[in-house]
């Protein structure tokens, strides 16, 4: 079995923003600087465009997408079962079977993709089947094969040709009976008697083989090299020979080449698992996405199956979290948020504290553990906290927050508020986005009492653009919940300049809740949209407000 050399995903919530990224990217980079190992910076959604402007101005390559977390087959040990050559003998076969004890050997073209497969049993087949005397030519069996099976010398002849006509006999009558049973083309097995070698050789065999050790004159090999006969000498007898002459034939005879049951190794094992209790072969060839074999799993081997393991940032809410969370294994928790409903098998190092962005956590832990922060670090986790915190406009802003967003502009050589500034244009340039996409772009989940509710955020320094959004997202949130399986949604249009949110809602009850949560009056044909003066943050200012009012 090969050790799995086991990552570590470092991934933010479904639907990212900029701190969702830039910490994923920044947290794997300390982990890997700090304690070693291998830490990958993931995302489990689509970047938007102020986090692609980030990534862009700072050169870094966006994560790794992973849109769910369950264990696959990469992540668990599998046999590395060295694969073979469709030309080797059943006796070689059978020998690489007992030294590794395995009972299946994948065949394996140069290219590396899989052949076939070769099992004990297709093995003892071949020796309890009744064969007929031209098996070893049907087979297209190798000389060097029949070399290698007898311990045999070659010494008239090339190795690598194919006997591939004719049948296989025993020479034991006297050369004037065995003319009548020697044809053209078939395989001798006989003894030291120089008549009945050259018989053989005049009555057109391929090939003689001289067994028990007896010498062969140089005579008989110069007419066998002249007739095209090749020559071997065994040390064991007749008898032993022809027993063992069968088990020179190449696996490809025998081997199976169709409906071969073979998994991928991004395919995820509680799907495979069924496959293989419905069958029953022991192993199962894995291949990777061009087909190429990579090794062999059995059922045993799922038996210990561990899941991915993973670190979670800026959230802590299964409904937030990748696809599969469940079955991972997490390592910690980094996070600003309250407290979800993620729960883990095993106590976690968990980091919550309230600030106004993940990233001032995690230039925090930099500065703790003594890593030095370069440019690139310094200038994403600046851009996560000037995103999360509006340019320190949101009321989750603290002056911990505002403090190290301006020494990481410092370290990274920005004009923070010009840059922010341009960081903010490039997020709110909308007008290529279709609804969905501008809906989806910053959504959450979040459970109030008995109700589940949605909320999705844009923010904007361009009245006109989010005036003309309110419009199409009346229209395209008509049936959003039933679409996400919540009671009620809500989508908030936030203009970072005038820190004012207009607040569509949609849902049962939805405008009602938001008016009296925000002690506003409404109207039995108003529009389903309110305007907050002063709410820009969902997390600090709409949520616990929104769960407030359903509790009255």
């Amino acid at each position: 079995m090969e050790e799995i050399k086991r990552k570590t995903l470092v991934i933010g919530h479904r639907n990212p923003d900029t701190d969702s990224i830039c910490s994923a990217i920044c947290y794997a980079n300390l982990k890997h600087r700090a304690a070693g190992g291998e830490y990958v910076p993931a995302r489990a959604g689509q970047v938007n465009r102020e986090t692609q402007f980030v990534l862009n101005y700072f050169g870094v390559e966006e994560p790794r997408l992973i849109e769910d977390v369950r264990t696959q087959v990469k992540d668990i040990e599998i046999r590395k079962t060295k694969g073979v050559a469709d030309t080797i003998s059943l006796k070689k076969a059978w020998n690489i079977m007992q030294e590794n004890n395995v009972v299946t050997i994948p065949s394996v073209r140069e290219d590396g993709t899989l052949e076939g497969l070769i099992t004990v049993g297709d093995i003892t087949k071949t020796y309890m089947n009744i064969y007929d005397s031209s098996i070893l030519s049907k087979a297209n069996t190798r000389y060097s094969n029949i070399i290698e099976t007898l311990e045999a010398d070659l010494l008239v002849g090339d190795a690598g040709a194919y006997f591939n006509q004719g049948k296989v006999l025993i020479a034991a009558a006297n050369p004037d009976l065995m003319e009548f049973y020697i044809e053209p083309h078939d395989l001798v097995i006989l003894g030291n008697r120089y008549e009945s070698q050259l018989c053989a050789i005049e009555m057109g065999a391929d090939c003689i083989i001289v067994c028990e050790g007896a010498g062969v004159s140089m005579t008989i090999k110069k007419i066998a090299q002249d007739r095209g006969c090749t020559v071997i000498a065994t040390t064991y007898d007749t008898y032993t020979a022809a027993r063992l002459i069968n088990q020179s034939m190449p696996i490809s005879y025998f081997m199976t080449r169709e409906h071969l049951i073979t998994f991928n190794s991004d395919d995820y094992i509680d799907e495979i698992r069924d496959v293989m209790a419905s069958k029953r072969h022991r192993d199962f060839p894995i291949l990777d996405k061009d087909g190429r074999y990579l090794g062999m799993i059995s059922r045993r081997n799922l038996l210990g199956a561990r899941g991915k393991q993973v670190i979670l940032v800026d959230h802590n809410e299964k409904n937030q979290a990748v696809a599969g969370i469940e079955s991972a294994e997490i390592q910690e928790i980094i996070d600003h948020h309250r407290l979800g409903t993620v729960q883990t098998m095993s106590p976690v190092f968990f980091r919550n504290q309230p600030l106004g962005c993940t990233a001032t956590i995690i230039y925090q832990m930099y500065q703790e553990a003594g890593v030095e922060i370069d440019k690139k670090i310094a200038g994403l986790l600046c851009s996560a906290i000037i995103s999360d915190t509006l340019l320190f406009r949101s009321p989750t802003c603290t002056a911990v927050d505002e403090a190290a967003a301006r020494a990481l502009a410092g370290i990274a050589g920005l004009d923070i508020e010009s840059y922010a500034m341009r960081m903010f244009s490039a997020g709110s340039n909308l007008k290529d986005k279709t609804d969905e996409e501008i809906f989806y772009q910053d959504f959450k989940r979040f459970t109030a009492g008995k109700a589940m509710i949605g909320v999705g955020q844009i923010t904007s320094l361009n009245a006109e653009e989010l005036r003309s959004l309110r419009e199409r997202m009346v229209a395209f949130m008509h049936g959003a919940g039933e679409r996400n399986g919540l009671d009620m949604v809500f989508f908030m249009l936030t203009n970072i300049l005038t820190e004012t949110t207009e607040l569509v809602c949609q849902g049962q009850g939805a405008l009602q809740l938001a008016a009296r949560a925000f002690h506003q009056d409404t109207e039995e044909d108003q529009e389903p949209v309110l305007t907050l003066p002063g709410v820009v943050s969902r997390k600090k200012q709409l949520i616990p407000e929104l769960m407030l009012a359903e509790q009255e």
